[in-house]
């Protein structure tokens, strides 16, 4: 079996990112990926994602460090597609590729948006633009929308279908409406918070009318669009698996969505436009242009101690991933000191765990505002809860 990972270029990153010595645990990991990743039957991720960070970044692209599932692959650390050591990080490589689970691994890559676009020309000009395409979306009718157009289609005024939307429940986390056919099913999760809108259809025969109508067009295909990050790649011209689609602006595109894409044998890179990095990359510039010298931003240490007390007072407008109002207020709660903190903070911040209030009693019991309940008799021994104090 052949590897995603060419040994060579493996050993040779290796050698580079430890100063000609690398650690046991190093290489042992590095063959553990490179033998994991074997078993993944495509080699086209390893082929392009070396070529267009590592690459882009001599042209003067500003590439981001590494997000996702990747960050946890040495070998990808190894050959410049990521800038974090997996290991110092505690990084899990069985999140970007599991042994059990065979599937193609995922790999995105940020870049400043102007350099995305010449990112994007320079994959279709190395592998053919005949085997390089965006990737479609399809935009479906939501509640809103099917009520709201029900009703313009039927003839009644606009203020009509804004009177029936305002009768829905509060959108849930994420702003997702619940949907049409949901008001009126008892097994449904939310059918408790849409009696308002049952009343207002039981009492209104327009109302009732309009509602028939929409859910007839709730879910139906409104547009397309043009997927925010994703590009599909083959080693065979794309029309031999995928109809393309060109667009008004010259943009073309795969009619199918990219799970269908990657089902049929295609490939699919997720190429990120991060204007944080357009403004990194325009603040180092000016440093050196004000005669300040140059700086490594790769080589800034993650121990600072006014960059944390920045964010512990919620100074984070701007900061990527930390500033939103209610990131900014969960900052302040926590207080984050190292940089472990950070990364808890930003797992946290999701619906499943914001839903159960995790974010919030982490960050109380970070700082003794809660008491921190051990859960299991493994956890009393000294070892762990030393683990829990660097984590919590």
């Amino acid at each position: 079996e052949t590897s995603l990972f060419p040994q060579r270029r493996v050993e040779e990153g290796l050698e580079k990112r430890y100063d000609g010595k690398p650690a046991d645990g190093v290489l042992k990991q590095a063959d553990y990926d490179a033998a994991s990743s074997a078993r993944c039957s495509s080699a086209a991720t390893s082929s392009s994602s070396p070529t267009t960070s590592t690459g882009r970044r001599s042209d003067g692209v500003m590439v981001g460090p590494g997000r996702g599932s990747a960050a946890g692959a040495m070998v990808a650390y190894a050959m410049g597609i990521t800038e974090l050591d997996p290991l110092k990080h505690g990084l899990i490589f069985e999140r970007f590729l599991n042994p059990e689970r065979v599937s193609l691994p995922d790999i995105d890559v940020d870049f400043d948006p102007e350099g995305r676009m010449r990112v994007l020309g320079y994959v279709a000009d190395k592998y053919g633009h005949d085997k390089v395409a965006q990737c479609v979306i399809y935009g479906t009718i939501k509640t809103k929308q099917a009520l709201k157009d029900s009703a313009r289609i039927m003839g009644f005024p606009f203020e009509m279908g804004t009177r029936i939307t305002e009768a829905l429940p509060p959108a849930a986390t994420g702003g997702k409406d619940i949907s049409v056919h949901d008001i009126f099913d008892p097994s449904a999760k939310r059918y408790a918070e849409a009696r308002e809108y049952r009343e207002l259809y039981d009492s209104d025969p327009e109302v009732k009318r309009i509602t028939e109508e929409a859910k007839g067009i709730e879910g139906l295909i409104r547009q397309t669009g043009v997927h925010a990050c994703a590009t599909i790649m083959g080693s065979a011209p794309i029309t031999d698996t995928s109809p393309l689609l060109e667009r008004t602006d010259g943009t073309v595109t795969t009619t199918f969505e990219y799970h269908t894409c990657e089902t049929l044998g295609l490939v699919k890179m997720d190429f990120l436009g991060l204007s944080n990095l357009t403004v990194i990359r325009d603040t180092l510039t000016n440093i050196e242009h004000n005669g300040k010298g140059v700086i490594d931003y790769t080589k800034i240490p993650l121990d600072d101690r006014e960059t944390y007390q920045l964010l512990s007072r919620g100074d984070t407008l701007g900061v990527f991933q930390l500033d939103s109002d209610g990131m900014r207020s969960l900052l302040k709660t926590l207080k984050p000191d190292n940089f472990n903190d950070i990364s808890a903070l930003i797992a946290l911040y999701r619906p499943g765990p914001m839903s159960m209030d995790s974010h919030t009693n982490y960050a109380k019991r970070k700082n003794g505002l809660r008491r921190l309940r051990l859960s299991t008799p493994s956890s009393t021994s000294p070892s762990s809860r030393c683990s829990m104090r660097r984590t919590a």
